[in-house]
């Protein structure tokens, strides 16, 4: 069995219905993980056909007890819990200033105390897998260096690097890993729709790599830290940006 293999390993992945996090679940399928893919939509019948042995659980991170539900519904259906993902996240743009006190509040809702309410709910099992324990949150570069008229969603994803690192501490002694995945501009829907024409051309000329990155990119790291390979990697925000934030 090779150190990536993730054969007999239940995957927890939110946000999975499209997207990076539909990426990711895709990835640890095709390592032989079984993923649980969670996500708000009514079904997600496109998306388990790109899954290899893949399950949806309809979840939104938002309710703790419907969390809570899914998460015992994960390990009874599925044997066990051995990797999470937090990848489930939302963006509300704005100056501050126009910034409504429900749309900071859904941002952080959505990007962190989901973050938490699945971390908690989960960690329980996780903590059973030992050495084989992965959590790993999906975060930003704007995290890290903020941006203008993200205020909500920086500060959400700054919000998930301390969680990171404070997990890392206190799940270390029973060999499970907590890390981090910082992607810079990823090619997404929201991406496409958002970054076009001269913005577009201006972030390309400020990525020393030349190009936007992919969904591939940003799963490829997560499979990596959820592998055997990585089990002395922990409490890290690994940086998958193209060179636009050293």
């Amino acid at each position: 069995m090779s150190d990536r293999d993730l054969t007999g390993r239940v995957a927890m992945v939110t946000g999975a219905a499209q997207g990076i996090g539909l990426t990711i679940a895709r990835l640890l399928g095709e390592a032989g993980a079984s993923v649980a893919l969670c996500d708000v939509v009514p079904d997600a019948d496109e998306a388990l056909a790109q899954v290899p042995g893949g399950r949806y659980f309809r979840c939104d991170v938002t309710r703790r007890e419907e969390v809570d539900r899914t998460v015992k519904g994960i390990v009874d259906q599925m044997g066990g819990l051995h990797i999470l993902v937090n990848n489930a996240g939302i963006a509300v743009d704005g100056l501050l200033l126009r910034t409504r006190p429900e749309d900071w509040d859904r941002v952080l809702a959505v990007n962190l105390d989901g973050a938490f309410n699945c971390t908690r709910a989960a960690a329980r099992y996780v903590l059973k897998a030992k050495e084989t324990g992965r959590i790993v949150n999906i975060s930003s570069v704007v995290g890290e260096q903020g941006n203008t008229g993200q205020a909500a969603y920086s500060a959400s994803k700054a919000g998930l690097l301390g969680l990171t690192k404070s997990l890392a501490q206190e799940l270390a002694s029973r060999g499970v890993t907590v890390n981090a995945v910082s992607p810079g501009f990823i090619e997404t829907r929201m991406t496409r729709e958002h970054v076009q024409g001269e913005r577009r051309e201006r972030l390309l000329a400020a990525i020393p790599l030349g190009r936007i990155g992919a969904a591939e990119d940003v799963a490829r790291a997560v499979r990596f830290l959820c592998s055997s390979d990585a089990g002395y990697i922990t409490g890290q925000v690994i940086r998958v940006n193209g060179g636009l934030y050293m």
